[in-house]
């Protein structure tokens, strides 16, 4: 059998967009057609031999499997998207825009006590450890077991950690300034990413500890690198929001040890990242319910959790031959199915009207029932006539103009009566709840024709 010799090297051609690995330098990726996206990269490899131990297949019974443990933070609406806090052994990566709060949140844990975790190491490549001792200042916070490294080195991560035990959490920051020596390749291209990012889950894996990985994203929004390394972690955080408002929205996309519903929501303030645990005030604008037309407030839910939004539509007359329809935190071609909707089932004609929709706050509904309040605000602009009082909608729109049935109704409800409302517009086929507690007016419609004339026919 031949085997390569210690030390030597071999060269390859790889991907940075797919990770497509290929036989030659190339200007055009054969197989995601990416343009310059092909970089040579030098590998040096070393035969390994590997002992396996007697006990190296172990069994399980399910009766004696016991939960994971949890290791809850300071903060209730980051244990929320966790699932009940960090698991030990687990790998959690945090991605976002620039700027957005990841380093300060982490920062914030680490500087705060987390139940079970006695070593607390922060890792940053980025910045030295006198700028991390500012931001730390301007917290406020002061934790003398937090111990911080400037490196981009993951064999000296990895060699600091070789003492820790399962009582330690491990911050990196970010994967895509950590590189390693056996790869000939700058910092952040794909095969560093994931080699770097392969060695950090062997060693949560081995010593059961916390890591969490500060990830960078693209233009697009995406973490940067390849694909897998969404699938080598345990867990996926992202961090959204627009910088022009306070609030960051904090989302789980993957999590090995919980759900990947729930949001969590922070407010910026000069001393660091606040919790806001009442987000339904948070996103409803300050005027008196929704006396503006084209305003709809939905009921929703993130989760297991209702959070009231405020839905903002306008209808104006264009010249173009090619009518806009620009949405903020909304699909744009679901708003384009709907406005479709509406001119069919309703009559109205939206041939020579651009249609613009907004999320306030900041937030981003992918829900299938906030169709109803989006129907709703949209035929509000077109016909210049506020929404009734004091009311929230939600429910599916389906092509044929009939409102779909949404689930969770009664905690859509409950929330609405818990912040004031007096009306709810949903699905004929909702639930009356009236041996409950809900002392809401409940206005059932079958379609989007009975919205329509509902606010053709208001007073307002």
């Amino acid at each position: 059998m031949f085997f390569m010799a210690k030390g030597s090297t071999t060269t390859r051609f790889v991907c940075q967009e797919c990770g497509a690995v290929l036989p030659k330098w190339m200007g055009q990726c054969d197989i995601c057609k990416a343009w310059n996206s092909v970089t040579e990269e030098v590998i040096q490899k070393e035969k390994t031999k590997s002992d396996v131990p007697s006990d190296f297949f172990k069994t399980i019974a399910i009766a004696e499997s016991d939960d994971a443990i949890r290791h809850a933070t300071p903060f209730s609406e980051l244990n929320r998207v966790l699932g009940g806090g960090f698991v030990g052994g687990s790998v959690v990566l945090v991605g976002g825009p620039p700027g957005i709060g990841k380093s300060t949140l982490l920062l914030q844990i680490l500087l705060n006590k987390i139940v079970g975790i006695e070593n607390y190491i922060y890792f940053t490549a980025e910045e030295s450890v006198a700028q991390i001792g500012i931001r730390a200042k301007r917290i406020g916070l002061l934790n003398n077991d937090l111990k911080i490294a400037s490196t981009n080195s993951i064999e000296q991560i990895i060699a600091s950690t070789e003492e820790l035990d399962e009582k330690s959490i491990v911050v990196i920051d970010s994967i895509q300034t950590i590189s390693t020596n056996i790869i000939q390749s700058s910092s952040g291209t794909i095969s560093q990413v994931r080699y770097c990012t392969q060695e950090l889950v062997d060693i949560a894996k081995k010593k059961n500890i916390i890591i969490v990985i500060v990830g960078h994203v693209t233009k697009d929004g995406a973490i940067a690198g390849p694909k897998t390394l969404e699938h080598m972690v345990d867990c996926v955080l992202y961090f959204e929001g627009d910088k022009s408002y306070d609030y960051r929205i904090l989302r789980g996309s993957k999590n090995r040890f919980g759900a990947t519903d729930e949001i969590g929501v922070f407010s910026m303030t000069g001393t660091g990242l606040e919790e806001v645990l009442n987000p339904s005030s948070a996103f409803l604008s300050d005027h008196d319910g929704n006396s503006v037309s084209g305003v709809a407030v939905f009921s929703g839910i993130e989760g297991t959790r209702p959070i009231l939004s405020e839905i903002q539509a306008l209808v104006s007359h264009t010249n173009l031959s090619v009518p806009r329809r620009a949405s903020v935190g909304f699909d744009n071609n679901r708003l384009s199915m709907l406005v479709a909707v509406i001119s069919n089932r309703c009559r109205l004609n939206f041939f020579n009207k651009d249609v613009y929709l907004n999320i306030a706050g900041g937030l981003r509904i992918s829900e299938p029932a906030v169709d109803m309040a989006v129907v709703a605000s949209i035929i509000s602009a077109y016909l210049q006539k506020s929404l009734p009082l004091h009311a929230v909608f939600f429910g599916e729109v389906s092509l044929s103009g009939e409102i779909r049935q949404s689930n969770l109704a009664y905690s859509r409800m409950k929330e609405a009566q818990k912040l004031g409302f007096q009306k709810v517009f949903c699905s004929n086929k909702t639930d009356d709840f009236g041996k409950s507690d809900i002392n809401l007016q409940i206005i059932k419609l079958r379609s989007v024709k009975q919205i329509f004339d509902m606010i053709k026919n208001s007073s307002a």
